[in-house]
């Protein structure tokens, strides 16, 4: 059962705002250390990986930390504007991963690799697909008398379920990528662990978030 902001304890509180910094720290320097790694610009394929952690780890993760009671960093603006910045860091995180899919892609096919023959490769474009769906998804919420067949409070809380799960497939295919031959050819020893270490703590934290704010609550009240 979650605990309630009135029931919540001041340590337990304390803890959430201490993983939710965690959580934005852990999302910029995976992204700046990605970058660094990969030196944007230096061929093709060094977008791709940035591209990416760009896509499912800045702009994703701070699109769902807007709406955190304890970590958000717009906390004092109203609930149209964060829905506002949400869906515009979403659509962001659409674009960056888009062009990171069609990049690597192309280079595929420029050095005659096979496309998606592997689990980070099948893993990445069902999660780009998945969060072009959920992104459209969210459209019906910002305009949402274009359906009337679901309430918009059920609506809310199946586009937050949905989009946990796409977040969660974001961070399971970094952390695939990690175990790449690039990526480990680079990054080696205790690095390795620390950018492995960011994925899933934003994933934890993210899981917290929603969980507390939709599934915790939808249980308590059946």
């Amino acid at each position: 059962m979650a605990l309630s902001i009135e029931t919540e304890t001041w340590p337990y509180r304390y803890l959430r705002a201490l993983s939710g910094v965690a959580a934005h720290i852990s999302a910029v320097a995976f992204t700046i250390s990605v970058g660094v790694v990969s030196r944007p610009g230096s061929s093709l394929f060094s977008w791709h990986p940035f591209l990416m952690s760009m896509a499912f780890s800045f702009f994703m993760t701070e699109a769902l930390l807007i709406f955190s009671p304890e970590s958000s960093l717009l906390r004092s603006f109203s609930r149209k504007i964060k829905v506002r910045l949400h869906w515009a860091a979403q659509l962001c995180a659409l674009v960056c991963a888009t062009l990171g899919l069609t990049i690597i892609s192309f280079n595929k096919y420029l050095n005659d690799k096979p496309h998606f023959a592997t689990w980070h490769g099948f893993l990445g474009l069902l999660t780009v697909i998945f969060a072009a769906f959920q992104t459209l998804g969210g459209i019906t919420l910002l305009y949402h008398k274009l359906i009337t067949r679901w309430s918009l409070a059920k609506r809310k809380v199946y586009h937050a379920t949905s989009g946990l799960v796409g977040y969660l497939l974001g961070c399971t295919s970094l952390l695939l990528g990690m175990c790449s031959l690039w990526f480990t050819a680079s990054v080696t020893g205790g690095s390795w662990y620390l950018a492995a270490l960011c994925p899933l703590v934003t994933g934890l934290v993210v899981m917290n978030q929603v969980s507390n704010a939709y599934l915790y609550r939808k249980r308590s009240q059946s």
